[in-house]
């Protein structure tokens, strides 16, 4: 039988958790530099379709509403961490949890010099497997940039489907932009 029931233990005490050379845990004020150069730099905002942050104190605040996302139970967003060097690499989110439907968005992003060694890939294997076995999530959303080709290659390799691909259905930056929705399924692993 289905369930479209999250597992609201998981919201008692923030999931860590651990790959080979990765450790993902819950962001803290320390990590506003690091938040801030990932999402102030053009390589990694080129395909983001959002305005880059442009300050240490919008990375701080962006880091409290994620903490405000997690105790209000609506997401999780995970700071990734390099094992050997302690050193936060980039991030991954649930960041929109449709109770009902039992589905969940993801947005992930790293700094660019620490793309190509298989960081994201080992953590989309650690964090897909916790969704559909710890938090009971059903079906999981990626909406990019059809011009994001790294993304894109990343989730075909995960096993994500293309859903859709929608012409100019996003504003940004003065001009209207395509999106190509991916997801993945519980029984697609």
């Amino acid at each position: 039988m289905l369930n479209n029931t999250l597992n609201e233990q998981i919201f008692q005490s923030f999931p860590k958790l651990s790959g080979e050379r990765l450790l993902y845990r819950a962001f803290e004020k320390k990590d506003a530099a690091d938040f801030f150069s990932i999402r102030s730099n053009n390589k990694v905002m080129q395909y983001m379709d959002m305005p880059p942050l442009s300050s240490a104190e919008e990375a701080v605040n962006s880091i409290l509403e994620n903490q405000q996302l997690y105790l209000e139970k609506k997401g999780i967003s995970w700071a990734i961490v390099e094992k050997a060097s302690n050193c936060l690499v980039g991030y991954f989110s649930f960041w929109k949890l449709h109770r009902h439907h039992a589905r969940a968005e993801i947005g992930f992003a790293l700094k660019p010099e620490y793309w190509g060694k298989g960081y994201m890939k080992e953590t989309m294997d650690c964090l897909l497997l916790f969704a559909f076995n710890d938090l009971n999530i059903h079906s999981i959303e990626a909406n990019i940039n059809p011009l994001n080709q790294r993304s894109e290659n990343l989730l075909v390799q995960v096993g994500f489907k293309k859903e859709g691909y929608f012409r100019e259905n996003f504003w940004f930056n003065g001009a209207f932009h395509d999106s190509i929705i991916y997801s993945l399924l519980e029984k697609d692993l």
